[in-house]
């Protein structure tokens, strides 16, 4: 892929985004080794967000993808653990506050505990019927988002309106597939996104925000380099 040759005009939400990913340090540049094994000069974490401020502001930002996607025709926002936890309580909470929309949220425990309750989801226990929407951070080869289908197949008889995630890695499977049409394929739901990394390599090259580049063009390359085999 070739960033450089793609300087198209961007919605100034997406743009806020991504300097909001930069400067609060949740989008980082270095090595990463993937959960699929994969060695990434980038990497995104919404588990860098560590003050209330931040977590709220993210959530606004989901909201307002969930409500522009999704509006009201849902139940449940669901977020798998851990990561999906505060995003779910976050986006509920402003969907709420800022956008009128009052929907229940639900996340699962790792382990069920042997005392208390002793069910698996915190929040809302998602019932038959009902319409969830899945909320994560990012999606690489559809792992993550498969091991919340399987558990959530396995609770009720749902309706899955879609998944809403922050970044579009645009990277395929392990064997060579595109990870989002096929998990889209696969159940029936739509995946969406606020952005994808093509769109924040784009928008970060040699930009300086505040001082700081954070995309130069020895960054770029290496990205170039990661998606050409990685990407779709």
């Amino acid at each position: 892929m070739n960033f450089k040759e793609r300087k198209l005009p961007m919605e100034q939400y997406k743009q806020d985004f991504i300097t909001f990913l930069a400067k609060t340090g949740a989008l980082q540049f270095g090595e990463f080794t993937l959960k699929n094994g994969r060695l990434s000069p980038y990497f995104v974490n919404t588990g860098m967000f560590d003050t209330g401020e931040q977590i709220a502001t993210l959530g606004k930002y989901y909201a307002e993808a969930i409500k522009d996607t999704y509006g009201d025709n849902f139940d449940v926002l669901y977020g798998p653990a851990y990561k999906g936890i505060p995003l779910a309580v976050a986006a509920a909470t402003s969907l709420s506050k800022d956008f009128g929309v009052d929907k229940a949220y639900a996340f699962n425990r790792k382990e069920i505990k042997k005392h208390g309750d002793k069910k698996l989801f915190v929040g809302h226990e998602p019932k038959n019927g009902e319409r969830i929407v899945i909320i994560d951070d990012v999606i690489t080869d559809g792992g993550a988002l498969i091991e919340s289908m399987d558990l959530l197949e396995h609770t009720a008889q749902l309706k899955y309106i879609g998944v809403i995630l922050s970044v579009n890695r645009q990277e395929k499977t392990k064997d060579d597939e595109n990870a989002i049409v096929n998990f889209e394929t696969r159940y029936k739901m739509p995946i969406n996104f606020i952005i994808t990394i093509s769109e924040v390599m784009k928008f970060l090259h040699n930009n300086e925000i505040d001082g700081t580049v954070y995309i130069d063009d020895y960054r770029l390359e290496q990205s170039e380099e990661y998606l050409n085999q990685y990407g779709v």
